[in-house]
């Protein structure tokens, strides 16, 4: 059976381990939460001594062709089943294929095999015989829908909260892909709200960004509004705490790369509002970004990339300029003030 990893860790104990399981892709957190997931099932109380593991290229390299599998016929004194994992495996299983088949073919009924690739092909004769009777686990990053739908899921599960999917977007913005950075703000932001059953955008803001990121975010929904002069006054906020300019960039980057991206789909033809939807903006923010978008005027919007690309390479030494006016500048830019 072949299954992202975050859909197991879910729900481990329903799905079927067999005496083999491939952990595949380049995501270690993934893996090493996979693994933790993996010991109690096959083990339960006895992990200490009937866990065996290997370092893929110490098992290849210094350790005769027989240690693994002789590692795997033997009975466990203390349990019924024994684990032995095979870190690093790349190069181990391209070396042993054909004995890894051959294991396969008739496998110890006590042991179960773990994996760690970066790849695999599930063409090969090894990948056909684990589908029949393991488990392939793809421990890869997720992005877009399904991040945010295993953000919900692990908020609900682990955490029984509630978390909006404005919210979830918002989280994977602020910290990335990385699922076990945002599994640690996701505790952080548990414990935040206390007893309250949801977790929102703002809750996010105020956890995970802190004040700099409330007023960032504050000072892009200014400029949107058409307000430059608080949109300024939080420029001002932000470089006299010491926020640097090339991050203050970074977050109006963020907001109005969407905003670009959008523009050049309405000239294609998609409706503005879709237009927004489409390039990420929030759906709260729909219709306001709509507004902005109409005001600033189609002329003005597909100079948006540029604008950005000039200050960004300014900022870092192509203008004498004072990176303050710099910025006071991109506003005005983006506002259509200038």
């Amino acid at each position: 059976m072949s299954l992202h990893v975050t859909e197991f860790l879910l729900n481990p104990t329903q799905h079927e381990l067999g005496p083999v399981i491939i952990l595949f892709g380049d995501d270690r957190y993934m893996k090493q939460e996979a693994i933790k997931a993996i010991e109690p099932i096959v083990l339960g109380d006895e992990e200490d001594t009937s866990l065996t593991r290997f370092e893929g290229k110490r098992l290849q390299n210094e350790l005769p062709p027989s240690a693994l599998f002789d590692e795997l016929k033997t009975v466990s004194m203390w349990g019924d089943k024994r684990l032995v994992i095979i870190d690093e495996a790349e190069k181990y299983v391209s070396a042993f294929r054909s004995k890894l088949e051959k294991y396969l073919e008739s496998p110890s009924k006590s042991s179960i095999l773990v994996l760690d690739v970066k790849s695999w092909s599930k063409s090969t004769r090894l990948a056909k015989l684990v589908a029949k009777i393991g488990l392939d686990l793809e421990c890869k990053e997720l992005k877009g829908g399904p991040l945010a739908k295993w953000i919900s899921d692990t908020a609900g599960k682990i955490h029984q909260k509630q978390i909006s999917r404005d919210a979830a977007l918002l989280l994977i913005e602020m910290v990335g892909t990385h699922c076990g950075q945002i599994h640690q703000e996701l505790e952080k932001l548990a414990t935040f709200v206390g007893d309250q059953p949801r977790i929102g955008p703002d809750d996010i803001r105020a956890v995970v960004g802190g004040w700099k990121a409330e007023t960032t975010w504050a000072m892009t929904g200014a400029l949107r509004d058409g307000n430059i002069s608080d949109a300024l006054r939080y420029l001002d906020h932000l470089l006299i705490a010491g926020e640097a300019p090339q991050k203050i960039l970074g977050g109006l980057t963020f907001v109005w790369r969407k905003y670009f991206k959008a523009a050049q789909l309405a000239v294609q033809g998609t409706p503005l509002k879709q237009a927004l939807k489409e390039a990420g903006v929030f759906p709260r923010d729909i219709d306001s970004s709509d507004r902005y978008l109409r005001r600033l005027s189609r002329q003005r919007a597909e100079k948006i990339s540029q604008w950005l690309l000039n200050t960004d390479l300014n900022l870092k030494g192509n203008s004498r300029l004072a990176p303050r006016l710099e910025l006071e500048q991109l506003l005005f830019l983006l506002s259509g003030k200038l």
